[in-house]
């Protein structure tokens, strides 16, 4: 005799490990259908409840055994962030988590017949999908794998921005590929370098990466972050006006499994610029060792970092000279420093000419530089960037 409906709602109840998921919109209406499925007396609460619930699965996927099993791989809790640190588990919580893996293998297999014959609501009623799933499997193999995959948000996205201190996923990240980027070579090649070491552990080091705009540094960083996150790379963006928040962004992720890039972009500072110091302390290192799964990347127009005028030189500073090797050195933290320039001409028409090839824009080489030139003039000079936007005009035909 099969186990009743309204006693697998209880059995949610019993959620130790797992306790969040009861808090999850699509499992809070099935437990509440499973209680009021028997319950004759109240036909129309529960037809409801039935319509309700499959509304809002539907919203993820019509398949409920996906879906379960999407969230039990993906929940954050204490038995996950145990395992990613490395820490040994009791063998209390280790029966407590086979339990409830079972329990919610249970559920995944749990057929619409089922529900709509113990209401015996004789109307129509929609049905979700079950699909083969070992979710105890799938979570012993996700925990072996933790290192690649993370847990939590970081296991669904690999790019986050800071807003109050929290750390926020950006759902929809640039998706710069790294075969979308020509030119820079040598330049590219040093920042993959640099990154697989820092992802193999054998170490890496912060990184700048400096020169005239439009060059393409931005977008090689967001390029490495997107072809390595499969490897268990995250890209961490702040704003200059955030830097004194990364320590504390540092010690939340420093016993997290995953590599994480503390990605500045288009970084400078004006003189008594607090945010100096902030940035100083970090890249030297203070009371709060920074992990070795995190390194800093960072982009800017200018080498040293610092915007000066002639009163910065002139000033009444009695240590002038001190004061003034102080900014220019605060790029030297940096372990690696990465020159982008602007292209020359035939560095610029090569770039052009790949372009143009990916683009499928059909035109005869020399009309192509011709004007490829032209709109390098009226625009910001030769940059990827000012090349990219001539081939995209000229693809639509403007």
């Amino acid at each position: 005799m099969s186990e009743k409906l309204s006693f697998l709602s209880i059995r949610l109840n019993t959620l130790t490990i797992f306790r969040g998921l009861l808090e999850d919109p699509v499992i809070s209406r099935l437990q509440k259908l499973l209680w009021l499925a028997e319950k004759s007396e109240d036909m129309a609460q529960a037809v409801s409840c039935y319509s309700a619930f499959v509304s809002i699965l539907y919203e993820s996927t019509p398949d409920l055994s996906r879906f379960l099993l999407s969230r039990v791989l993906n929940d954050e809790n204490f038995y996950v962030r145990q395992k990613a640190a490395g820490n040994q588990i009791s063998q209390s919580v280790e029966f407590c988590l086979a339990a409830e893996l079972e329990l919610m293998q249970e559920l995944s297999q749990l057929r619409p017949e089922r529900i709509r014959n113990a209401m015996g609501y004789p109307g129509f009623l929609p049905s979700w999908e079950n699909s083969p799933c070992d979710i105890k499997k799938e979570y012993r193999t996700r925990m072996k794998k933790l290192s690649r995959t993370g847990y939590g948000i970081f296991s669904r996205y690999h790019a986050f921005s800071v807003k109050n201190g929290k750390i926020i996923p950006i759902k929809f990240p640039d998706s710069q590929s790294l075969s979308d980027l020509f030119g820079y070579e040598r330049e590219r090649k040093l920042v993959i370098k640099n990154t697989e070491s820092f992802l193999s552990g054998r170490g890496a080091s912060d990184m700048l990466l400096y020169g005239d705009a439009g060059t393409g540094k931005s977008s090689t960083i967001k390029a490495v972050a997107n072809a390595y996150a499969v490897q268990g790379l995250r890209l961490v963006e702040i704003k200059k006006n955030q830097l004194s928040e990364i320590p504390d962004i540092t010690e939340r992720l420093s016993s997290n499994p995953l590599k994480f890039i503390i990605y500045i972009d288009d970084l400078s500072f004006s003189g008594n610029d607090e945010n100096f110091s902030a940035l100083k302390a970090i890249l030297e290192g203070s009371a709060s060792t920074r992990g070795k799964n995190i390194i800093i990347y960072a982009t800017s127009n200018r080498r040293h970092l610092i915007k000066e005028n002639a009163a910065d030189r002139s000033g009444d500073d009695i240590h002038i000279n001190e004061t003034l090797q102080e900014t220019m050195s605060l790029a030297a933290r940096f372990g690696l420093m990465i020159s982008y320039q602007q292209p020359d001409k035939e560095e610029y028409l090569e770039i052009v000419k790949n372009l143009a090839e990916e683009y499928g824009l059909d035109m005869p080489e020399e009309e192509l530089f011709r004007k490829a030139e032209a709109h390098a003039i009226y625009s910001n000079g030769r940059t990827p960037r000012t090349a990219k936007q001539f081939v995209e005009l000229e693809k639509i035909g403007i």
